[in-house]
């Protein structure tokens, strides 16, 4: 059949917007709220282990402010000032998508292979994101836009991108995803999905040998990708392109079926 959708993870994947984005909006919410804390690019890092905006300010405050005893209210506050500073960012145009990426989603889109977005982000600021990125134009063509209001577990859990698949009307051996995190190629590899990562800034010490091939970026004409991990021997030459995510579709569902 060939590739018929390819998935894509928004943080870090479509943008920097964890280091650029998330983390500057938790340390505008801590400023309103008056609180002291600010979290830096270093501990940001550590952070993101935890997967949820929510999730990630409980474990903060029992790990680090135990003494505030931050109960559930107090950290919806927070988490609901922090998605707004998000939405401001997002609209002020702060946040860029990575180079490449509109340009491969366009060819994808022309060569009638759909495009979804499999995130456990909240839906509040993900849509705004996506326009902002992708320009209304592109984003209005996604296949399905998968976000935390869509999914009871969070990645590396797979149901995000299995409510993806179910939307899009096509198979796992059908599609390939697009992460840059070890928990996302998890969630993606748990839905039995091939996967190209694109590493990112907070990319480095995470385990990608699970990955179907692995690059630093998406690629434009004067700024090559690298290739980071390559085990099916694709041929990328600098440039992540609709043809070598189908051919790595190919190869990837073909060494599946051989190892059974």
């Amino acid at each position: 059949m060939g590739l018929r959708a390819v998935v894509f993870d928004v943080d870090g994947t479509l943008a920097e917007t964890e280091r650029d984005g998330h983390r500057v909006a938790f340390n505008r919410a801590f400023r309103r709220l008056g609180l002291p804390d600010r979290w830096d690019e270093a501990l940001y890092g550590r952070l993101l282990w935890v997967a949820g905006g929510r999730e990630r300010l409980r474990f903060y405050f029992d790990t680090f402010r135990p003494e505030l005893r931050a109960d559930a209210d107090f950290i919806g506050r927070l988490h609901r000032l922090k998605n707004l500073e998000f939405r401001r960012l997002i609209l002020r145009g702060t946040i860029g998508p990575r180079p490449g990426v509109c340009r491969l989603i366009r060819e994808l889109i022309a060569l009638g292979i759909a495009v979804g977005v499999a995130t456990t982000g909240s839906r509040e600021w993900v849509e705004p994101l996506l326009a902002s990125l992708l320009g209304r134009d592109l984003s209005c063509q996604l296949g399905a836009v998968v976000t935390g209001e869509d999914v009871g577990r969070k990645k590396p859990d797979p149901e995000a991108y299995l409510v993806a698949l179910a939307r899009l009307g096509v198979n796992a051996s059908e599609a390939l995803a697009v992460e840059d995190s070890q928990n996302g190629l998890a969630a993606a590899k748990a839905a039995g999905l091939p996967c190209l990562v694109v590493a990112g800034f907070y990319s480095v010490g995470h385990d990608f040998s699970r990955a179907d091939l692995v690059t630093d970026g998406f690629g434009e004409p004067g700024r090559p990708a690298r290739v980071l991990f390559n085990p099916h021997g694709l041929p990328v030459g600098g440039l992540v392109t609709a043809d070598l995510l189908s051919e790595l579709c190919r190869r990837a569902t073909l060494q599946g079926r051989c190892s059974r």
